[in-house]
C-alpha cells in the first residue's frame, strides 16, 4: 500500500493536502521573512508531501533566488549562454519556464524555443541528464494568462508509484538494480520529432542514474524515471523500451496524478525531483497570451546525487546541430 498522508502536526504551517498520498497547498506563508523554524517545517513538508504550493508569497527574481539558497546549491544557465545569447533576468540562476521571447512578446507556436519546449509536456525530472541531478525545483509565476486558458502543472507521485507495483516487478527492480540512461536530445526529440528529425541523441553524452533508489529525506524507495530516460542499461531495445513504458504508464495513471492551477502572480511552487514527476500542460493561452514561470533548481546533495557519473561540472547545453542554441 501506498504511505497516505495522515493529519499533520505543523505548528507554523497551514496546510492542506491534495491528494491522498502527496502534494499540498500551503497558505499565508510570507517567503520573503522565513524564520529558521519555518523553514524547517517547511523541509518537513516538502519530504512528507514531495510538492507544495505557496499562494501569494510576494516573491520578486531577487528574494526567490535568495529562499532557493536556504535548500542548497544552485544550478544556472551559464552552460546555454553561448554564441553570445545574454539571459533575460540579472540572476544566472532563474532559468526561463515561461513562453516570453527576448523582447517581451508571446513565443511563436513554430519558434525553436516552441519546439524546444514541448519536451516539458512529458512528465520528466529536472536535470536527470546531467552528471549531478537536482533535489528541489522552485517555480514561480511572475505572469500568468487568464483564467481558464489553461497552463496548469501536473504532479506524478513516483514513490507511490513503487509502493503500488506488483510485488514481483518491485523484486525485479530491486535484484537487477537497474540504470536508466537519461538524455536531454532524447527528450526534446520524442517532443517535436520532425522539428528535430536530423538529431541523434546518441551523439551527445548522456549520464546514468539508478531507477530504484531511497528516497534520503523520507527513507521511502522511489522511481527515478521520466521522459529524459532514454533506455535502460543492459536490456535489449525491445526490454528496455518494455520496461520503461510500463513504469512511466503505472507512475502516471490519473489516480497518482495532481494538476495545480496557478492563480496569483507570485504563487510558487517547490516540489522534489527524487520523489516526484511533473510536467506543463497546455492550454488555448499558447501562441496568445504570456505565460512568465521562472525557476531556480537545486542542485542535489543525497548520497545518489551523482549517480553513476563522474563527478565533475559537464552539463549538456543543447545545439542539435545547427539548430538555435537554446536556454533550459
Amino acid at each position: 500500500m501506498p504511505a497516505l498522508i495522515q493529519q499533520s502536526s505543523f505548528r507554523r504551517l497551514n496546510v492542506k493536502p491534495l491528494h491522498p498520498t502527496f502534494g499540498a497547498e500551503i497558505e499565508d506563508v510570507n517567503l520573503t521573512d522565513v524564520s529558521d523554524e519555518t523553514f524547517q517545517e517547511i523541509s518537513a513538508a516538502m519530504a512528507k508531501y514531495g510538492f507544495c504550493i505557496f499562494r501569494n508569497t510576494g516573491l520578486d527574481d531577487t528574494s526567490h533566488v535568495e529562499f532557493s539558497r536556504r535548500f542548497g546549491d544552485l544550478d544556472d544557465i551559464r552552460p546555454y549562454m553561448t554564441g553570445g545569447r545574454k539571459p533575460r533576468y540579472d540572476y544566472y540562476e532563474l532559468f526561463d519556464a515561461g513562453n516570453v521571447d527576448n523582447d517581451g512578446n508571446v513565443l511563436v507556436v513554430d519558434s525553436a524555443r516552441h519546439h524546444y519546449g514541448r519536451g516539458n509536456s512529458f512528465f520528466h525530472v529536472d536535470s536527470s541528464f546531467n552528471p549531478r541531478r537536482s533535489s528541489y525545483s522552485l517555480l514561480r509565476a511572475a505572469i500568468l494568462p487568464p483564467p481558464n486558458t489553461g497552463g496548469n502543472t501536473e504532479f506524478a507521485d513516483t514513490r507511490s508509484a513503487f509502493e503500488t507495483l506488483p510485488k514481483e516487478l518491485q523484486d525485479r527492480l530491486i535484484n537487477n538494480d537497474y540504470v536508466g540512461v537519461h538524455s536531454l536530445h532524447h527528450s526534446r526529440k520524442r517532443g517535436s520529432p520532425e522539428y528535430f528529425a536530423d538529431l541523434n541523441p546518441l551523439d551527445y553524452n548522456m549520464h546514468r542514474h539508478r531507477i530504484c533508489q531511497i528516497h534520503e529525506p523520507s527513507g521511502r524507495r522511489n522511481l527515478y524515471i521520466g521522459s529524459h530516460m532514454r533506455h535502460i542499461e543492459g536490456l535489449s531495445d525491445l526490454e528496455s523500451w518494455e520496461l520503461v513504458w510500463s513504469l512511466m504508464g503505472w507512475a502516471t495513471r490519473p489516480e497518482n496524478t495532481v494538476s495545480v492551477e496557478w492563480k496569483n502572480q507570485g504563487d510558487l511552487i517547490i516540489w522534489d525531483n527524487t520523489a516526484v514527476m511533473h510536467r506543463a500542460a497546455g492550454g488555448s493561452f499558447e501562441g496568445k497570451h504570456v505565460r512568465d514561470l521562472r525557476r531556480t533548481t537545486v542542485h542535489d546533495a543525497s548520497s545518489t546525487a551523482w549517480g553513476l557519473n563522474e563527478q565533475k561540472d559537464s552539463r549538456p547545453g543543447f545545439n542539435s546541430n545547427g539548430k538555435e542554441q537554446i536556454s533550459l
